[in-house]
């Protein structure tokens, strides 16, 4: 395959050489200035985003509006995501987003939900999320913490939302604490008078975010649509 890097920081360099080692060419490497590309000229079959936000919607429909396939891990920029939807589908493009790209995240994901649900009418549980990265990490909390407190607000009707850090009764806490060179650990507690229970995911370096990055753009090549990692999940998992 040959992929556009959108957004050349660790993360983006930590994609190259997972890339490559797969047998993949990496034809471009962007940080900010998409538009001054011919991305026609290049035959990109998909391209990855982990730029920043004030780039990313901008990288992500230019490429959309070639018809290249994008896969974006970039967050801070999702209020303007449905945009970027009706602009994927009116070019046929392919498009998918994801808070956290790692494989082992994402059957994280599906455990969560499984345990919100068992969880949700057992009124003597308290619920919380905390996510631990490394200090360079600007936003917080993650966007994986926040996939993971919209996933119980989705089942359990007694949360209405979540906050970071101090949050009422209907809410979840959220605690972001960033420790250096932490790739990223997410836990979600249930607590009661009588016993708690926990489920963690922790990441030991960016290889599995990089890797699940380029699983999804080899997967969506040829494909158009949007789609999620769980349809990434699913056919690996078959």
């Amino acid at each position: 395959m040959k992929i556009a890097l959108l957004g050349y920081g660790r993360m983006g360099k930590a994609i190259e050489n997972i890339a490559l080692d797969r047998g993949h060419e990496v034809v471009l490497k962007i940080d900010k200035n998409i538009e001054s590309y011919s991305l026609e000229e290049l035959e990109i079959d998909a391209a990855i985003d982990f730029s920043i936000p004030d780039a990313a919607f901008k990288n992500i429909t230019t490429c959309f509006k070639a018809g290249i396939p994008v896969i974006s891990g970039t967050t801070g920029w999702l209020d303007r995501y449905e945009e970027a939807v009706k602009i994927c589908d009116e070019h046929k493009a392919a498009f998918i987003y994801a808070s956290n790209f790692s494989l082992g995240v994402n059957i994280f994901f599906e455990l969560n939900k499984k345990l919100a649900g068992m969880m949700k009418n057992l009124e003597e549980y308290g619920v919380e999320i905390e996510e631990i990265h490394h200090t360079k990490k600007l936003d917080a909390p993650s966007g994986t913490a926040i996939s993971l407190a919209e996933q119980i607000i989705e089942v359990n009707e007694r949360k209405k939302g979540w906050h970071l850090e101090k949050a009422n009764d209907n809410e979840i806490p959220v605690f972001a604490k960033r420790i250096e060179d932490v790739p990223g650990t997410h836990t979600v507690s249930y607590t009661s008078r009588i016993d708690d229970i926990e489920i963690m995911h922790t990441a030991h370096s960016r290889e599995g975010f990089a890797k699940g990055a380029v699983v999804a753009a080899e997967w969506i090549k040829g494909k158009t649509g949007v789609y999620t990692m769980k349809d990434v999940l699913s056919s690996l998992l078959e």
